[in-house]
């Protein structure tokens, strides 16, 4: 099956561990500053992006919902508030992130609604047309196969189903992508060590948004797995994109 280049980009290049195993125990490791580094990283906007995201699926009004790469489930919670779906599934491959996740759906006391498993992005445990809608945020990025996760996802969803992705992308103004690049390189990981003691990870993840194939080109790879009416928004001179698919 066709690697694209992120594929191959992993936290720690000298390990003999898989792409999907070193993402796992770097969640794992930094979970419990995650949040924290999120909000204090991205000065706040990362809620505005996320929000943007679940809007696309306003329309659609679904009832059933999977969110892929849950983390510690900011967007499980957000779409509950937005979108009041029956039902919200998270999955993660971090145990570590989803125990902080499932600590908050109960201080919310939404355990009825929402609901959060390990899984693994590429071979989902559903059935075929399982949801109304899948969002993944900050998450394609972290695939082993950027090609199987979305054909995975495209499986589960129902016929006219929507998936929404949200994703870093690099800005395209080249006086705001010399700051872009500073704060990539230098200031993320820096912060990573300081509060995460894990310089690694924020190392990685300008890595892997490098790496990653953004824009038009992803939107490809929607419709090379099979997703129809396929469109995106760039949000914040470009350092973060909606794409959107149907089934």
């Amino acid at each position: 099956m066709e690697k694209y280049a992120h594929d191959s980009v992993v936290p720690q290049k000298d390990s003999s561990l898989s792409k999907k195993e070193q993402v796992a125990d770097m969640f794992d490791n930094i979970a419990f500053r995650y949040d924290f580094l999120n909000r204090f990283l991205s000065a706040g906007i990362d809620i505005t992006w996320r929000k943007k995201a679940i809007k696309q699926l306003s329309s659609l009004q679904p009832k059933k919902i999977l969110d892929v790469a849950t983390g510690t489930a900011d967007v499980a919670l957000m779409t509950h508030d937005i979108l009041k779906p029956n039902n919200i599934i998270g999955i993660d491959i971090s145990e570590g992130m989803l125990n902080l996740g499932r600590e908050k759906i109960a201080a919310k006391g939404l355990q009825n609604v929402i609901q959060l498993y390990q899984g693994d992005s590429e071979n989902i445990d559903f059935e075929d047309n399982s949801f109304d809608a899948i969002t993944v945020a900050f998450g394609v990025r972290n695939f082993q196969n950027l090609l199987k996760g979305l054909q995975e996802m495209k499986r589960v969803l129902q016929p006219g189903g929507k998936l929404v992705v949200l994703e870093f992308s690099k800005p395209k103004n080249s006086v705001f992508k010399q700051f872009y690049n500073l704060y990539m390189n230098v200031i993320a990981p820096s912060f990573g060590k300081l509060f995460a003691k894990n310089k690694d990870a924020y190392q990685y993840l300008n890595d892997s948004v490098q790496a990653f194939p953004e824009g038009q080109t992803f939107l490809n790879i929607m419709h090379e797995a099979g997703f129809t009416q396929t469109y995106l928004k760039s949000l914040s001179l470009g350092i973060c994109t909606i794409y959107c698919g149907v089934k």
